[in-house]
C-alpha cells in the first residue's frame, strides 16, 4: 500500500463534496510529475485530502484510491478547461484515478502546523516552490499527520 496527499481548492471541490458524492474522478491534473504519481497509484492506496488556496490550507480528510489510473476524458473535450488538443486518443497524455471518501478529520491539520513539525521536514508538501497537486507521502508521515488529529 502507498500513501498520497492530493490537493484541491475547496471552492472547486471540497472534502464535503467528496463526502456527498462518495467517489469522484480526480480529473484535470496537467503536470507531468503529478500525472506520473497518479499512474503509480493502486486501488486501496491511502489519500490525505488537502484543501489549498484557501484561508486555512491543510489536511481535512482521508480518502482512498478507488481505481487504477485511466485516461482523463477532459483532455478530449474542447468545452473543458482541461482540454489538450495535442493529446491523441490513441496515446493519451493525461490520466486520472477515482478517489473514494473515507472520513473527514476532526479538525484541520494546517499547513503552518505541518511546517512546524521536525518529523515532517522531508514532506514534499512543505518544500519551497512545491506546487504539485498530487504528492507521495511515506507511511511514517501518514501516521504522524493522522496522529496530529
Amino acid at each position: 500500500m502507498n500513501y498520497w496527499l492530493m490537493k484541491s481548492e475547496p471552492d472547486e471541490f471540497s472534502i464535503d463534496a467528496l463526502a456527498r458524492k462518495r467517489t469522484e474522478p480526480w480529473s484535470g491534473v496537467r503536470n507531468y510529475q503529478a500525472r506520473n504519481y497518479l499512474r503509480e497509484m493502486r486501488v486501496g492506496d491511502g489519500v490525505l485530502f488537502y484543501h489549498s488556496s484557501c484561508a486555512e490550507p491543510g489536511v481535512v480528510g482521508v480518502a482512498e484510491v478507488a481505481t487504477e489510473a485511466h485516461p482523463d476524458p477532459t483532455q478530449f473535450d474542447p468545452k473543458s478547461d482541461y482540454f489538450d488538443a495535442k493529446s491523441p486518443r490513441t496515446e493519451p497524455r493525461w490520466s486520472l484515478v477515482d478517489v473514494r471518501f473515507k472520513r473527514k478529520l476532526k479538525r484541520v491539520i494546517t499547513l503552518t502546523e505541518l511546517k512546524g513539525c521536525d518529523e515532517l521536514k522531508d514532506l514534499i508538501l512543505i518544500r519551497p516552490g512545491n506546487r504539485l497537486s498530487v504528492l507521495p507521502v511515506s507511511k511514517a508521515q501518514w501516521d504522524f499527520i493522522l496522529g496530529l488529529e
